[in-house]
């Protein structure tokens, strides 16, 4: 069993409220536009990381994470992308490829709406984690934690961090 923290979009911010739910994490997922190399030193300092870059991300995240991050933890299917769009809204170069083997968790960050949603034709689990960074129009700061383990992913919850000033 893995407890896992999932967030996105930190635009270059980090801050003890987000680092306290990285210490209680197994892992901790970063759905893209990390905005600087600061923030996920800060989180790799105390967990295992997996991320990938968003479309505001410079060259120097590019080189250091990949576009998409597809593996699997404790039998769960992973794909990790920052823009793939939702069940029945999928960008086309995602719906290519999820449609023909779908993992069992899909994630995706931009756009700082935090959503999780079954995706019944596909059998599989979208989630967003909305954005837990300053920069945006999303009023409260987001993340999500929950656990994988055996196959199984239990224990969804909602990281409610502030609302945004």
């Amino acid at each position: 069993m893995k407890k896992i923290l999932l967030l996105s979009d930190t635009h270059g911010f980090i801050d003890n409220q987000i680092l306290k739910f990285v210490k209680q994490a197994d892992e901790v997922w970063h759905a893209g536009d990390i905005g600087n190399l600061k923030v996920t030193d800060a989180i790799k300092a105390l967990k295992p990381l997996r991320a990938v870059f968003g479309n505001i991300d410079d060259k120097d995240i590019r080189t250091e994470f990949p576009l998409d991050n597809k593996f699997t933890v404790e039998d769960v299917s992973v794909w990790i992308t920052h823009i793939g769009g939702y069940p029945y809204k999928y960008k086309p170069r995602i719906y290519e490829e999820i449609t023909k083997n779908p993992p069992k968790i899909f994630i995706s960050g931009h756009s700082h709406i935090l959503k999780v949603q079954f995706d019944k034709k596909l059998n599989l689990l979208h989630l967003n984690p909305g954005a837990a960074g300053k920069h945006g129009f999303h009023k409260i700061r987001t993340m999500l934690r929950f656990q994988v383990d055996k196959g199984d992913i239990k224990n969804m919850e909602i990281i409610e961090l502030e609302k945004r000033s």
